[in-house]
């Protein structure tokens, strides 16, 4: 086994030697000292996704990266500061790992965001904006527009946005109107010409509407000159014609503003006749849940302000003002534009030679061998097309499938609908709270139920989040179960966009675990041992920590290897921490939060964190303990976070082969572990800088997400 080198030392703080005479101190690695708030941490990573704006991306692609900000942010307000909010209004004081109360967390939350969303919106204003005007991509404002463009788009309005909007007065006859999640609005003084009074009403803006209204149908000057894309805000468009909305009145103003709610929806599953008739219901109530955020135009004067605060029930911890558009998400519309000079080279996945070659059919491949796959650079299609294959071999008897984001028209459906025609027994396992994919999830299981597929919603006070399919063939030698199993989503989109493992194999003992794994999903049962996969709730906390013990016994010769997308667990965190004062090597590659704190003296100083953040998003998970040589490696679908680890249904499963470990550890880990172009390195006060800060020289920068799109197909022929 190949010794994985720590990456590029990092300075880090530490503390005066003590004398050989004095005994160290005893540490308490329950100090919140020691921890790094869960909530601040998320709020550094997608300050990392922020700063890809400013990266050496193709501008649309900075785009991009801007929209994906905000979309996590709003989200982050939905579920994590919504959270927050509940417990501090009903009073309840638990404290997290780092010792900050809720109302903490809420006030440090605040400050930290209204900074970060004032340099979002500088990023937006002084960099992207100009640099899509030089690229002939114009967002303007409505005053930047001619007499005759404001013409051109009153007819626009007049045809296609005035149909469509309501507007509603608040005044004592009439209540102050609903205000939706995540919606974008007016509003409006109007003062009666007639008695001079001063009224208040609200507009919104049609969200089925584009965002930025296109400027070519009706801009001479573009038609003529096609290398000229011009756009205008749809807002800015309807607070310019509000006339029409009032006639006879006079508008004064106009100020627009956005609302989040709270999402995170209760489930009472135990009370449920219909978990999904109670899904149902459950969506529809998340358009009413209280607002967590509300976002202002700061030329909105006190007054109006006042008004949306009191009728929203909000604090002044709950607003957010800025000088420039609101819910700039919308910004993802930008990315539908034909300018390929502007974005990300395509890149084509990889098919595996070997099934590129294939003669005959896959089943026969995978009693010889199994199958490993590096998404995105490897093929999806194996996938589909094995399923394809098995919906209409007549050997197939039975496929089974744990089903958790699979996106719109997903191909693996359409192969168990398939399957099911063709007189298979097919299962499905669809969870139906999958959050803010409810919906989809909810429409997907009732179509798979519509043709006679056996569909089961998962465990009560369970997500169902492992990645799972089981086929039953018959064969010549009797009955033959092939597994493929995954850390990422039965989804052809996030395939092309996340990296993440899968592995294919006719192993009779994975076989033997995936249908127990069924049986526990589908049926009654109290299996909780496993031949080989590690299945939470059950198996993973106590293997996980039973592997990280036996490297911290080989101290100095111990290492571990960590990469995953969230690491909170305090139990996992503490253990590590043990690792590392004994001598323990550990590289955690950590894509979004983490809690630990490296590089304390005493603690974690044998820990370094990295986190990657590239063009496709990192979301394999890869536990690896070298073991004295004896190593041992897992992948799968679980995080090191308690909801994973306790109240989710996971799969980790080993890879036993060596030649097929190694190139895991050595091709895929070490080259993670190599990366100075996306990686930041986590500080011990809870900072990250991009690690091409912190090496000495001018030489090229590696890219590991290139250095994989360029390699080709790098395991070894014979596990190929």
């Amino acid at each position: 086994m190949l010794e994985i080198p720590m990456p590029d030392p990092v300075q880090k703080k530490t503390k005066p030697a003590q004398s050989k005479q004095a005994a160290a101190p005893l540490i308490d690695l329950r100090d919140p000292s020691l921890y790094i708030n869960r909530e601040l941490s998320s709020i550094e990573f997608n300050r990392r996704v922020l700063h890809e704006t400013q990266a050496t991306h193709p501008l649309l692609e900075r785009v991009k990266f801007l929209s994906i900000f905000h979309s996590n942010m709003d989200e982050f307000f939905m579920v994590r500061v919504s959270g927050l909010k509940q417990q501090f209004k009903l009073g309840l004081t638990p404290t997290s790992a780092d010792g900050l109360l809720p109302r903490e967390q809420l006030a440090t939350i605040h400050r930290t965001l209204t900074q970060l969303f004032s340099e979002a919106n500088g990023i937006w204003r002084d960099q992207l904006r100009p640099e899509l005007a030089e690229n002939n991509i114009h967002v303007l404002r409505y005053d930047d527009l001619s007499k005759s463009q404001r013409n051109k788009l009153r007819t626009y309005y007049e045809r296609e946005i005035f149909p469509v909007l309501t507007p509603f007065a608040s005044d004592p006859s009439r209540p102050f109107p609903h205000i939706s999640n995540l919606s974008l609005n007016l509003a409006i003084q109007i003062r009666d010409p007639r008695t001079g009074d001063l009224r208040f009403a609200r507009v919104k803006v049609p969200p089925l509407l584009p965002r930025l209204v296109p400027l070519k149908r009706f801009d001479p000057d573009q038609l003529s000159t096609p290398a000229v894309q011009k756009f205008v805000w749809s807002e800015e468009v309807i607070a310019a014609n509000l006339d029409r909305l009032f006639p006879g009145m006079e508008i004064v103003a106009s100020y627009p503003f956005r609302v989040t709610r709270n999402t995170d929806m209760e489930l009472q599953e135990e009370e449920a006749d219909d978990l999904l008739l109670m899904m149902e219901e459950n969506l529809r109530q998340r358009h009413f849940g209280t607002v967590v955020r509300l976002e202002l135009d700061d030329s909105m004067p006190p007054e109006v302000r006042q008004i949306l605060m009191s009728n929203l029930d909000v604090g002044s911890y709950d607003v957010y003002t800025t000088n420039g558009p609101l819910g700039l998400s919308s910004v993802a519309e930008l990315q539908k534009l034909e300018r390929p000079d502007l974005k990300d080279k395509p890149f084509t996945p990889r098919t595996p030679l070997p099934l590129q070659n294939m003669r005959g059919n896959i089943f026969n491949f995978l009693k010889q061998r199994d199958f490993l796959f590096h998404r995105p650079y490897d093929s999806f299609s194996p996938v589909v097309n094995l399923l394809e294959l098995a919906a209409e071999d007549p050997d197939v008897l039975a496929i089974k499938m744990t089903l958790y984001r699979v996106g719109a028209n997903p191909p693996v459906l359409q192969a168990l609908k398939k399957a099911r025609l063709n007189n298979k027994q097919v299962a499905a396992v669809v969870e139906l709270k999958a959050r803010f994919d409810e919906e989809t999830n909810i429409h997907w299981a009732q179509e798979l139920e519509a043709v006679g597929i056996h569909v089961a919603y998962g465990l009560i006070g369970l997500k169902t989040h492992c990645k799972v399919t089981l086929i039953v063939r018959r064969e010549r030698d009797g009955i033959k179960r092939y597994v493929h199993l995954s850390s990422g989503n039965y989804n052809s989109v996030t395939a092309r966009l996340y990296t993440d493992t899968g592995f294919m194999t006719s192993d009779e003992d994975m076989a033997d675990d995936a249908s127990d794994l069924f049986n526990f999903l589908t049926g009654y049962s109290r299996q909780e041992e496993y031949r080989k996969f590690l299945v939470a709730p059950f198996t993973i906390r106590p293997k996980i920590l039973e592997m990280i013990q036996r490297e911290t016994e080989l101290g100095a010769k111990g290492r571990i290897i960590f990469k995953c997308n969230s690491l909170v667990d305090g139990e996992i965190i503490r253990n590590l921490y043990k690792a590392s004062q004994a001598g323990v090597k550990i590289d955690l590659i950590v894509r979004g939060i983490c809690g630990l704190r490296p590089g304390i003296a005493g603690v974690s100083d044998n820990i370094q964190v990295m986190s990657i953040v590239g063009r496709f998003l990192e979301h394999s998970r890869i536990y690896y303990f070298h073991n004295n040589g004896d190593s041992a490696l897992y992948l799968g679908s679980a995080d090191l976070m308690p909801r994973n680890l306790d109240r989710r249904v996971e799969v980790l499963f080993p890879i036993e082969d060596p030649g097929m470990r190694n190139h895991i550890v050595e091709d895929i880990l070490a080259v993670c572990l190599r990366d100075t172009a996306k990686s930041h390195i986590l500080q011990s006060d809870g900072r990250y800088i991009p690690r091409r800060f912190l090496i000495e020289g001018n030489g090229p920068l590696f890219d590991s997400q290139v250095w994989f799109m360029k390699q080709g197909d790098s395991l070894p022929a014979e596990y190929r």
